[in-house]
This record gives structure tokens, C-alpha cells and sequence, in this order.
């Protein structure tokens, strides 16, 4: 068996690598829209095929896991990514759309098991190491984009080949995901044991309600992703690169919650954590909103991201407690709250055309009551407390 802690450093090494992958498609997404001659709502719907391939798949991992292993399903999710992202590229420098949309459905299906397996593997070392690590993950993923933004970015303003870039960056993190599942946890159960476990996570009250509140807390996180820096600009009439600021204090927000929440909710357990955290996104939303601009909206932005930042990471945790069920279970959870990136752009922006794009947030406020209504059941089996 691999030691523990070579574990968690591959573990974490996934997380960043799959968040690398994921922002070296979006640094380059203005040259697919340009090299294929598309316009906004077209390049939307080519992305489609990007969602397509993730809601699909996101259902299906759970059994994949049980059946070959976390490991080998991280590699070929790594493995799908590649070949997606150099596909896309193709289908862009040949100016095929049907290509390009087929390699962003195959990045999706790669993207969402890679995340599901190293989610259940990263609460399996959780586990074993007997305290809170998971949400250093997913700021793991956030560092993982940077990179790839960093990456991205001056590729882009140099004008360096979309299939080249994407090839060779792509291929790189798989190569070293690849290495890196080498180091992953045997399995805690055989595949038939876990595969003979017959139940549905989706008749399960408990995870269903996990799933809830992982909705809303990506909701929360989402929101700001997509809207924050519109909200200030339209809201408050600030400059363009004052409101990206703003976005950029969420997101370091949200990191330093991840990185320092795990110390507190080994204090003082998930429930009470979780249930500070809603109240947290639902009084900074507010001052964003209400604030009148200047000190009060930073103050929001500050409490917005550190409420944002737990309840994904710790609803993989705790849809994996039991690690016969944890595969199902936490490819359940992921459906719902991945389905909040998805459905809660186009939404919001439908509103936001009716009552202001800074008001909009308020419904992304309301979301916190019934998140904090159902972060008890993400509290630790007393078998699990440390």
C-alpha cells in the first residue's frame, strides 16, 4: 500500500491538474468562437455539448468507480480530457463544428469522472487520515486553474496555435494524472462487494438532501462566477476593471476558506460550520446588494466568498462516509450541484433582464435558507467523529 500522505499529494495533484485542463479550454474559448466564425448564442450552444457530455456521465460514475476503481477511472476521465480538448481543437482549425462539438462532449464526459473518482478518492484519504482535508482539494482545483490561465492567457495573446496548446498542455496533465493514480488507495471493498450493495442514492432522504445543500452552495459560488462583476458594474456604475476586481476578491476569499475552513470544522463538526457558512453568504450577498458601494460591498464580497466556500468540498465528504456507498452517493450529489452551473446562468440572466443584474443576487441570498435548512444532514456519523 502507498503511504497515506503520497496519497493525499496525488489526490491534491488531480484536483489541480483537472482544474488546469479546465482552464486551458476557457483561456482559448474566444479563439474557438473566432476560428469558427460563431457568435455569442452560437458558441452557447456549442457549449451545450461540453454540459451534455458531463450530465450525462456524472450519473454513470458511481457505478464505474465500484465496478474498476477510483484509480482507473480518474486515468481515463484524464485520458477522455485530452483527447476531447485535442479533438475540439481539430474541429476549430478545420472549421468542422461537428467536430469541435464532439470533442467538447467527450471533455465533458472526462471531466466529470475524473471529478467524481478523485472526489470519492479524496474522501477516502480524508477518512483515513481522520480529519477535515477535502476542501484544501477543491482550493487545489482553484491553484490548478490559475496555472492554466496563466498559461493561457499570453498563449492566446501570442497567437500560439489552439491545436498545439491544447495538445501538448492537455496530454502533459494527463500523463501526470496518469502517474499520479498510480499512488491512489487500493480499494476499501472488492467490486462485487460494493456492486452487491443494492440501493439507489436517489431514494435516499439524507443524500437527497446533501445534494440540496451542495445545490445552493454552488449556486453561491457559481453566481459570483458568472454575475459579480456585472452586478458592481451595472449596480454601482464602477469601472470595468473595478468589477472584475471585486470577482477577484471573491475568489481569494473563497481559497483562504478553503484552505483554513478544515481547521475550524475539525473544531467544531460540519453542521455548525455549514449552517455559519449560509448565514455568512446570506448577510454578504446582502451588504453587496444594499451596501451603496465602497467598504461596505468589499466587506461583502470578503463574508460572500469564505460563505461560499465550503459547502461543495464538505457535501463530497459527506455523501462519502460510508465508503461501500461512496462512489453512488457522491456521483449523486455531484448530478445536483453540477446542475446549478448549468441551469443557474441562463436563469439568472433571465431575471436579471427584469430586475437589474445586482438585485438578481438576492435570489442567490434566498438560497442560503434552505441550504442551511438541510446542513444537518451532512453532520458525521459518530463512528466517523474525531
Amino acid at each position: 500500500m502507498p503511504p497515506l500522505l503520497h496519497t493525499r499529494n496525488a489526490v491534491a495533484a488531480s484536483f489541480a491538474l483537472n482544474g488546469f485542463c479546465f482552464a486551458t479550454l476557457v483561456s482559448r474559448l474566444p479563439d474557438i468562437r473566432s476560428g469558427l466564425d460563431l457568435d455569442n448564442g452560437a458558441l452557447g450552444l456549442l457549449l451545450l455539448a461540453l454540459s451534455a457530455g458531463s450530465v450525462i456521465a456524472l450519473p454513470l460514475s458511481g457505478r464505474l468507480i465500484d465496478r474498476i476503481g477510483a484509480a482507473a477511472v480518474t486515468r481515463l476521465g484524464a485520458c477522455l480530457v485530452a483527447v476531447g480538448l485535442t479533438v475540439a481543437a481539430a474541429g476549430v482549425v478545420t472549421d468542422v463544428v461537428l467536430v469541435a462539438a464532439l470533442g467538447l462532449f467527450v471533455n465533458g464526459v472526462g471531466t466529470a469522472v475524473w471529478d467524481v473518482s478523485m472526489n470519492v478518492e479524496g474522501a477516502e484519504v480524508e477518512r483515513r487520515l481522520s480529519r477535515t482535508i477535502m476542501p484544501r482539494f477543491h482550493a487545489g482545483w482553484s491553484l490548478g486553474s490559475f496555472a492554466g490561465a496563466a498559461v493561457g492567457v499570453p498563449m492566446a495573446a501570442v497567437h500560439a496555435p489552439l491545436l498545439l496548446h491544447a495538445t501538448v498542455f492537455a496530454v502533459l496533465a494527463a500523463a501526470a494524472t496518469w502517474r499520479a493514480a498510480a499512488t491512489y488507495l487500493p480499494p476499501s471493498a472488492e467490486p462485487e462487494e460494493r456492486e452487491a450493495v443494492a440501493f439507489s442514492p436517489w431514494r435516499e432522504p439524507r443524500t437527497l438532501a446533501i445534494g440540496v445543500m451542495v445545490l445552493a452552495f454552488a449556486l453561491s459560488e457559481g453566481s459570483a462566477n458568472d454575475w459579480l462583476s456585472l452586478a458592481l458594474i451595472d449596480g454601482y456604475d464602477v469601472r470595468h476593471w473595478v468589477g472584475v476586481a471585486g470577482y477577484a476578491v471573491f475568489v481569494c476569499s473563497m481559497m483562504a476558506g478553503r484552505l483554513y475552513g478544515p481547521v475550524v470544522l475539525d473544531r467544531f463538526g460540519r453542521a455548525p460550520v455549514l449552517w455559519g457558512c449560509a448565514a455568512a453568504g446570506f448577510a454578504g450577498i446582502l451588504l453587496v446588494v444594499f451596501g451603496g458601494g465602497g467598504v461596505p460591498v468589499v466587506i461583502g464580497i470578503v463574508v460572500w466568498g469564505v460563505g461560499a466556500s465550503l459547502g461543495f468540498p464538505v457535501g463530497m465528504s459527506a455523501a462519502a462516509d460510508d465508503p461501500l456507498r461512496a462512489a453512488r452517493r457522491v456521483s449523486a450529489v455531484s448530478t445536483i450541484g453540477y446542475s446549478a452551473f448549468l441551469a443557474g446562468p441562463p436563469l439568472l440572466g433571465l431575471l436579471a433582464d427584469h430586475v437589474g443584474t445586482l438585485r438578481t443576487l438576492l435570489v442567490i441570498a434566498g438560497l442560503m435558507v434552505p441550504a442551511a435548512a438541510t446542513v444537518f444532514a451532512a453532520k458525521e456519523p459518530e463512528r466517523v467523529r474525531t
